[in-house]
């Protein structure tokens, strides 16, 4: 790698090499070892700059399934151009990436803008977003704003808006938690679904959409939440326990199979592998793994003891709960159409690693709408998304 280019922002010819190398296929890591840059800053900016048109071929304003990983864009698929692709086209483009790069340059360098009428504007939306329970981002998102949620919070807190730091949803530090021994899952249960056979088991079968699971602790004694999140999508919804034991677990979890079921999806496609963590809720496995005649349909793992890290999606996930339902809140008031609510509302939030999608969007685009109902989970509109504790309000 040419050091001399390290650090240093991308040229109009780095944009050219990276659109010719996307047309013949090359991955990011070839791309950024022949112009000289890391292959996050080669995602990023296919990332950042891809465009999305429809020509007279195209049929459906869903995504094509090939734009949900690398490289994230048309350019190199040989059906491009042909009558046959029935998706919408995402392409990059040197030249408008070039444009772009040169406008945000033009503007970051401007300064605060105190004197425009599209800064008072800005704020005036985001202030009114934050009021009303909504997260920064998700405002810029949802009202297509030409700003950075970094620019954003810096102007909070340098004073130029209306609402101040103590406004945001998040900007408390969250308490250290409290280590407190709860039910384990037996040791001998834990025979090939350890950790490392998950591993082997991803090895193994690399295209499995797997799903973390856990459970959210109410007032202690009382009811719980049990979790479930699609990694691939970051879809979490959640199945209201009365309390915190394992036949409650497998109570619900048969009563999800016989509901999945008569709306004609099978338990195992949907979950085809489980990863959670050693809770006592988890032991009755057979209920989870096992369909009604006692065959296998799905595969369950357990993390290390003591190692939250192991299924991160879903502890990084129950921060945007929290949010709403603070630590300590109790759950003995609440029905499942309340725990469907709060879930739908999470979903409902644009999501910066989608590019402004929602996980809703994505899992109904890489699933289907009907078994996002079937979770419980309904479509809430971006503008009447709530990120707090308001959203509480509507349970009484």
């Amino acid at each position: 790698m040419n050091n001399e280019k390290k650090n240093k922002h991308l040229t109009y010819d780095d944009r050219l090499e990276i659109q010719e190398c996307l047309c013949k296929g090359m991955t990011f890591k070839a791309i950024g070892e022949r112009i000289g840059k890391d292959q996050t800053t080669v995602s990023k900016e296919v990332k950042l700059h891809g465009k999305v048109y429809s020509s007279g071929f195209t049929k459906t304003d869903e995504y094509c399934p090939k734009l949900l990983k690398a490289p994230f864009v048309c350019n190199g698929c040989p059906k491009k151009n042909h009558c046959n692709c029935k998706y919408p086209r995402r392409v990059y483009n040197a030249k408008s990436a070039q444009e772009e790069y040169e406008r945000v340059l033009v503007e970051s360098r401007e300064g605060i803008p105190l004197n425009k009428e599209e800064f008072y504007r800005t704020e005036e939306i985001i202030s009114s977003a934050v009021k009303s329970g909504q997260h920064v981002y998700h405002a810029i998102q949802t009202n297509n704003l030409s700003v950075s949620k970094t620019t954003v919070y810096r102007h909070i807190e340098q004073g130029y808006y209306t609402i101040s730091k103590v406004d945001l949803p998040r900007a408390a530090k969250f308490k250290p938690r409290k280590k407190q021994r709860g039910e384990y899952v037996p040791k001998g249960v834990k025979a090939g679904r350890s950790f490392e056979d998950f591993l082997l088991f991803l090895e193994e079968n690399p295209s499995t959409n797997y799903v973390e699971m856990d459970t959210v602790i109410g007032r202690v004694g009382g009811k719980v939440i049990m979790t479930f999140q699609f990694v691939n999508v970051d879809f979490m919804f959640g199945l209201l326990l009365d309390n915190k034991t394992a036949a409650e677990a497998a109570g619900k979890i048969r009563n999800l199979k016989m509901k999945l079921s008569s709306s004609r999806f099978r338990f195992g496609d949907v979950f085809p592998a489980l990863l959670t963590d050693n809770g006592g809720e988890f032991s009755d496995v057979f209920s989870f793994e096992n369909d009604f005649d006692g065959n296998s349909e799905t595969k369950m793992f357990f993390c290390d003891p003591n190692a939250p890290y192991q299924k991160p999606h879903v502890e990084n996930n129950h921060t945007l709960f929290r949010g709403i339902a603070e630590s300590g809140t109790s759950f003995d008031g609440w029905t499942q159409e309340n725990v469907n609510l709060i879930f739908s509302h999470i979903n409902a939030v644009k999501r910066k690693q989608f590019n402004g999608k929602t996980a809703y969007d994505m899992f109904t685009f890489a699933y289907a709408e009907d078994l996002a109902h079937a979770l419980g989970i309904s479509f809430v509109h971006p503008k009447d998304v709530i990120q707090t504790s308001k959203l509480l309000k509507r349970f009484s």
